[in-house]
């Protein structure tokens, strides 16, 4: 797999790379490969994003509205029944600067128990193990809320989250919500996954799309993220007490 050009990827420099520019770069996602099983996957030396989340929670619309592909990610009719890790490269002039990961849907599929534990096994690897996993989007419908699945894969995630692992949640069809109700979606998920990223998505709509690009594009090139704000100069002056 070609790595990326610096220069082209120099071409797109913080002060350019807005939420329009990141949502060209997701536009060049292209199919890598499919795996079964995580020792399947390819080695790669560049950045991984990994989409995750229960079956029907509109993963498969959330990565073709991103790289505005109708057909990228596949939606399965049977809900859950897509058993298959999904590898898309993103990169311009056919070279690879980020890799996108679509892991199967859980807690739905009209499987047996035996193949539901052996896919659970698989993404529970893949999320500890791979390597390159530089972060998670977890997709999680808003008027569900955060699932017992879903705090299981938090807690399975929490050591590398902690580590620097970068991870978001997305709350999915936001436009079934008012916007009072999207507030307290937010605010709920917030409190559930610990103060971490947390933003509403509409496909439908487009809500949300670009910065949810942005961020993705930060996340695949860290060099690029803006300088934290330098706190403000300490007085000379003493402190009297007055305001």
């Amino acid at each position: 797999m070609p790595a990326s050009d610096p220069a082209q990827t120099a071409a797109l420099s913080p002060a350019a790379v807005d939420g329009r520019s990141a949502l060209g770069w997701m536009h060049t996602a292209r199919f890598l490969t499919t795996a079964a099983q995580l020792h399947q996957l390819p080695v790669v030396d560049v950045p991984e994003i990994a989409f995750v989340g229960r079956s029907n929670a509109g993963k498969s619309s959330c990565i073709n509205t991103l790289t505005q592909q109708k057909q990228l990610a596949f939606a399965s009719k049977k809900p859950g029944r897509t058993q298959h890790i999904n590898l898309f490269s993103l990169g311009r002039q056919n070279t690879t600067d980020a890799v996108l990961a679509d892991l199967p849907g859980y807690g739905y599929a009209a499987v047996s128990r035996s193949d539901k534990m052996r896919w659970q096994q698989v993404m529970v690897n893949y999320l500890v193990q791979r390597q390159s996993l530089t972060g998670i989007v977890l997709l999680c419908d808003p008027r569900l809320g955060l699932t017992g699945l879903d705090e299981a894969l938090l807690e399975v995630v929490r050591p590398r989250v902690e580590d620097g692992l970068k991870f978001l949640v997305l709350l999915t069809k936001a436009d079934k919500l008012t916007r009072a109700e999207q507030a307290k979606a937010l605010s709920i998920a917030r409190l559930q996954t610990g103060g971490g990223e947390v933003q509403m998505f509409s496909a439908l709509k487009k809500q949300g799309v670009e910065e949810a690009a942005l961020r993705l594009w930060h996340w695949a090139h860290p060099d690029t993220l803006p300088a934290p704000d330098a706190p403000p100069p300490a007085s000379d002056e003493p402190d009297d007490g007055t305001a």
